[in-house]
């Protein structure tokens, strides 16, 4: 009855079920550092090198729409106030619980600090918009209303990272659509393509479509397709996503891979300019080519 009287309300445009997002078990093991530890020598990861990043990215702003962070990593800049927190059930906290929103933050700006390691565009500010609880998995529309949130407060210049998606074929268009008007107000946004070894074409938000929108397949360290990696039209480029090392919860730091590790690393490079190409990347036993995202 209340889909129906919902239906016949002049100022809704659609309806959809919302989804459940779950990221599943990450693909790797967390390391040690922080938290009243001693925080590990500064090295610069293969994939920051790979991508031609490290430039100085003060001034700069990545919105990272995930697990939340761990706001008081020794090696992230993060902008609290204007940070928030999309899910619903527990206590409010854009804290990182699961550890992937702060793997995903340190890889586009860990600082240059001569600890733990360093991002594609170090020192750039990170606002953390938490729509996945410790488990990681959250609702759609929690990532709706925190892509609403980035076109209303976001700036020309800013850049968004999305590592997040359904594990099976599953399309949204509500979510695509709020992705896209992201996009059109100027906002570059980097969307992982996803971890099920399929057509990214079937997976939202990862097929959305725009100019400023980037979605991001992986590839090894010997500039190989990752086997785990989606593929297809939706991919615009293909950056490091095996064996990243990066930030994560409790001050620490994990290595992981993941197309999820792969997006940031654009999302970077979208802080620092326009997204160029360094080679390309077949996949494996097929004749779809890639191009390699480099500064």
């Amino acid at each position: 009855s209340q889909l129906e009287k919902l239906r016949k309300d002049p100022r809704v445009k659609s309806i959809e079920q919302d989804y459940i997002i779950s990221l599943g078990k990450p693909s790797g093991t967390p390391g040690g550092g922080g938290n009243g530890g001693t925080d590990p020598a500064q090295e610069t990861p293969w994939g920051i090198t790979r991508v031609g990043g490290g430039a100085d990215g003060s001034g700069k702003t990545a919105w990272i729409i995930d697990s939340g962070i761990d706001s008081d990593h020794n090696d992230i800049n993060v902008d609290v106030t204007r940070s928030r927190s999309y899910v619903t059930k527990g206590k409010y906290s854009i804290e990182d619980g699961n550890g992937h929103g702060t793997h995903v933050a340190g890889t586009v700006a860990a600082l240059d600090n001569n600890i733990g390691v360093i991002g594609v565009a170090p020192g750039a500010t990170i606002v953390a918009l938490r729509v996945l609880d410790n488990r990681g998995s959250g609702q759609f529309s929690w990532t709706i209303a925190a892509l609403d949130y980035i076109a209303a407060n976001a700036s020309n210049g800013d850049a968004v990272n999305m590592s997040l998606g359904p594990q099976s074929r599953y399309t949204d268009s509500a979510v695509d659509d709020a992705t896209i008007n992201v996009a059109a107000r100027g906002i570059k946004v980097a969307i992982a393509a996803g971890n099920s070894s399929d057509d990214a074409a079937f997976y939202s938000p990862a097929r959305a479509n725009h100019i400023n929108i980037y979605t991001v397949a992986s590839m090894t360290s010997s500039d190989a397709w990752s086997s785990f990696s989606n593929w297809g039209s939706p991919v615009d480029v293909i950056a490091p996503g095996s064996s990243v090392k990066s930030t994560y919860k409790d001050g620490g730091y994990a290595t992981l891979s993941g197309t999820s590790m792969a997006s940031p690393h654009v999302c970077g490079l979208l802080l620092l300019g326009n997204v160029t190409t360094d080679g390309f990347v077949s996949r494996t036993g097929n004749s779809d080519s890639y191009p390699i995202a480099h500064n």
